[in-house]
């Protein structure tokens, strides 16, 4: 159980460092990820190369490490030297985001109906939160906004605002499961 918390405490915080970073600078931060993507995966493509020619011919054959890594070499180049076109591409990529902050908070109404449910007292909070995804998520969906940046920076807003919802989620369902736990054990 501890585990499970941690983790989403850690997931948290990702949301809310990552919400900053979009909100400061959309554009620069998203380029960021893309250029780094692309350089890992180019050293991935070279590491696969690397180990083509350093296994035996009869191995290489089966494994097909060059074919593999000629494509993430490439993939990898395509993503350093033309992030832009990334960027370019975002309003589907943030339909795509919008979908998935849209199923997050279908599934945080679950669990507002299942504290209420179980009649536990801060449903609401789980309640809020779902309110908040779907919204956003529609918002999202939608797409109101002029550009792609300001885009961005409302999804950071977004991912803030949920990422303290859902800490707050998550400490509420570590109390509850106390809580049952007790019940159980009839303390």
């Amino acid at each position: 159980m501890l585990k499970r918390g941690l983790g989403g405490v850690a997931m948290s915080l990702a949301e809310f460092i990552i919400g900053i970073l979009l909100l400061v600078n959309p554009i620069g931060f998203t380029s960021g990820i893309i250029v780094t993507f692309g350089v890992v995966m180019m050293i991935w493509g070279i590491c696969s190369i690397i180990k083509y020619f350093s296994t035996k011919p009869e191995e290489a054959v089966v494994d097909r490490s060059l074919e593999k890594g000629l494509t993430e070499l490439l993939a990898g180049a395509f993503c350093a030297f033309h992030s832009h076109w990334f960027i370019a591409t975002f309003p589907v990529l943030t339909l795509v985001y919008g979908v998935v902050i849209l199923l997050a908070g279908l599934k945080k109404l679950q669990w507002m109906v299942d504290y209420l449910r179980l009649k536990r007292s801060r449903w609401f909070l789980v309640g809020i939160s779902a309110v908040i995804s779907i919204t956003c998520g529609f918002v999202i969906i939608s797409n109101p906004f002029s550009t792609t940046a300001v885009l961005w920076r409302f999804i950071g807003i977004s991912l803030i605002v949920e990422a303290v919802f859902d800490m707050i989620g998550v400490i509420v369902a570590d109390h509850e499961k106390k809580v049952v736990a007790t019940d159980k054990k009839g303390f």
